[in-house]
């Protein structure tokens, strides 16, 4: 493993303080009795504290320093005076492991008393300290200059993706939006459990992907000898609890689906859906504007949320438009009793990118998200869907065509989904079986048939209605991010590229930091000129580097490629 200078050090630290006798990562429980955040809201001079943290600045000056402690709640400042720490002749805690052996990121536990500096400053006078984790890695350490600006954040979104611990600790205003993450997840069980319906866990692992059109993931189970799909939606099951008695049932499921990842969609991510039995989709609209007003206000304080320019107001009522409205008036068309070849037509005339596979729903589909979604910035229901787009959904009972499904759209991206639940099963085969044609003509985000979902329609399914809300795109509205990837712990990412186990030359790190800079291969023309290397030093870098495995050289065509192996 190669380590960087300051992990060098701070392994030699380490050993030292192993020689002295001091555990560097003991397993005694450490109690504390305070944190940073309880301190601040009752704070009184001369008082008593324990509390433990991560060691994130500090001001040494001779035989005292003030020292910032960060915890989960927060920042406090920390006096470390060397007579306190050690008030007998013995000075080592202090002169030697206080200033020599810890580091900034270190995680200690104080014991100390609060006092009030001249400038008014709440502090904790240290009388011990024990170490409790050794950082053997140093933190980014942001510098701000004499005109306030910040210079080396940790700002790179890849890298704060990638090892979201050290965002955390680094940027501890990211916090907030994890805690308001769960803040609309308590709050959204709050109105559901209120209500009388009942949350429920369904599989992750099905033989059929059901409940939506994706692409699935598909995996093998080894003993049953047979393939199984991470599941794309929960629906299907939730309708089977609605047969077998359940009123209402909920549940905040993770899905996959096998497609594109963009600003807006992870591979996996968090939905939750909701089924309650005897109301239909005028009901569930209702219920979902008062739904959100409730999240909106306990995750924020209030009804209003900022995203980008726009102050979104989620209190109801909310507009109703109807899918075949929203298409006329954007883009002049009437979709109502249009065959496939003149929607496919009207499609290519405005620029759509079109294919054969697409049957009318998905051409709908396209219009509607390509001309009229992006209009839509105040929560909005769009609604009464053609047929083809909803599977599973029952016929309008008034508009030939159409069927009883909203999709709520807030600054041009849906963020709930909802039908009267088709549960006529004779109807509802015929829906599968018109998906399996899409299927046929290559349509790999078609529905399957789902065999024991009809025979549980067979058996009887009230009146119904269901609402799917995706979680991640919901917060991301309530905390003003433009990205998925901010509002997941830990979104998906590419692997890491592979660091060398070699010792490099300056040469060879000219090279790897251009490969480096690229998603693709390079020629190895413009790698050689772009290194700025003379023919000798070139050469043997880039010996070096294929030699070890680190890089390859392709030819492609007529094309020498240097790639990162």
């Amino acid at each position: 493993m190669q380590l960087s200078e300051q992990e060098i050090i701070r392994r030699e630290k380490l050993n030292k303080l192993t020689e002295m006798g001091i555990n560097a990562f003991p397993a005694d429980e450490y109690t504390i009795t305070d944190t940073t955040e309880s301190i601040k809201q009752d704070f009184s001079e001369s008082k008593q504290v324990k509390i433990a943290g991560r060691l994130m600045s500090r001001r040494i000056q001779g035989k005292a320093s003030f020292a910032e402690l960060q915890d989960s709640k927060g920042k406090i400042q920390v006096y470390f005076n060397r007579d306190e720490i050690c008030p007998g002749e013995d000075k080592e805690l202090y002169n030697e492991v206080y200033k020599h052996l810890l580091d900034i990121g270190d995680i200690i536990g104080i014991e100390g008393e609060l006092f009030t500096t001249q400038v008014g400053e709440m502090t904790v006078l240290v009388k011990n300290f024990t170490l409790l984790t050794k950082a053997l890695r140093p933190l980014p350490q942001a510098k701000t200059d004499e005109n306030g600006v910040v210079h080396d954040g940790f700002t790179d979104p890849e890298l704060r993706y990638r090892q979201r611990y050290v965002d955390l600790t680094v940027n501890p205003q990211v916090k907030e939006i994890f805690v308001k993450r769960t803040k609309l997840f308590n709050a959204m069980r709050t109105f559901f459990n209120d209500a009388g319906y009942f949350e429920v866990e369904t599989p992750i692992l099905q033989s059929i992907p059901g409940g939506a059109a994706a692409k699935p993931f598909i995996t093998h189970h080894n003993a049953l000898d047979i393939p199984l799909y991470l599941r794309i939606a929960n629906e299907l099951y939730l309708k089977r609890l609605i047969v077998g008695g359940f009123d209402g049932v909920y549940e905040f499921s993770k899905n996959f689906r096998n497609e594109g990842m963009d600003r807006t969609h992870n591979p996996e991510f968090t939905a939750m859906e909701i089924y309650v039995a005897y109301k239909d989709y005028n009901w569930m609209m209702d219920f979902t504007e008062k739904l959100l007003e409730f999240c909106a206000t306990q995750v924020n304080g209030n009804s209003e949320s900022t995203f980008g320019e726009h102050t979104i107001n989620w209190k109801a009522p909310y507009p109703r438009v109807s899918m075949t409205e929203a298409i006329l008036k954007y883009t002049g068309f009437d979709i109502t009793g249009k065959t496939e070849k003149e929607l496919y037509d009207f499609a290519k005339s405005i620029g759509i990118e079109v294919n054969e596979t697409m049957g009318k729903g998905k051409l709908i589909d396209e219009i509607f998200g390509e001309k009229c979604e992006g209009n839509f910035i105040q929560p909005t229901f769009i609604t009464d869907y053609p047929i083809e787009m909803s599977p599973l959904t029952k016929k309008h009972r008034s508009k030939e065509g159409l069927t009883e499904r909203f999709e709520l759209m807030v600054c041009g991206k849906e963020i709930a989904n909802a039908y009267s639940e088709l549960n006529d099963p004779i109807d509802q085969r015929e829906r599968f079986e018109a998906q399996m044609t899409l299927s046929e003509r290559g349509d790999d985000e078609a529905m399957f048939i789902d065999q024991d979902f009809l025979r549980a329609l067979e058996y009887g399914m009230p009146p119904t209605s269901g609402l799917g809300i995706g979680m991640d795109r919901l917060i991301m509205f309530l905390t003003n991010n433009a990205s998925i990837q901010e509002v997941l712990f830990f979104p998906q990412m590419r692997p890491e590229k592979a660091v060398p186990q070699i010792e490099l030359g300056e040469d060879e790190k000219v090279i790897l930091e251009i490969l480096n800079s690229q998603e693709e291969a390079m020629s190895l023309a413009e790698v050689k000129e772009r290194s700025q290397l003379s023919g000798k030093k070139w050469d043997k870098a880039s010996k070096t580097l294929t030699k070890n495995n680190i890089v390859k050289v392709e030819k492609i065509d007529e094309n020498l490629l240097m790639t990162l192996v």
